[in-house]
């Protein structure tokens, strides 16, 4: 009894195993693939869906960053005079 409750939980450690490693079986999908062409061609896809979820995403917009940038600037130089302006030691 003990042994057929052993096997069940084996069998479904290794299935939780296999769909836990989606990239190790698509990778096996190509491997298998008998043309070269067609494998080659997986393969490249392959590539591409990985250069695709490494790529950072671009930032909303460049503008905005460049006008926050300059408010913070202004910001600052505003400060800057007014803590240059107070007595210091008097």
């Amino acid at each position: 009894m003990d042994s057929i409750i052993l096997k069940y939980a084996f069998a479904a450690l290794t299935a939780l195993a296999i769909s836990a490693t989606p990239a190790a079986a698509v990778e096996q999908n190509c491997r298998f693939i008998q043309a070269k062409p067609d494998r080659e061609a997986c393969y490249k896809r392959q590539e591409e869906e990985l250069a695709a979820k490494r790529k950072p995403a671009a930032p909303a917009s460049d503008g905005t960053t460049l006008e926050t940038l300059r408010q913070m600037r202004q910001d600052d130089d505003a400060v800057y005079r007014s803590i240059n302006n107070i007595c210091r030691g008097c």
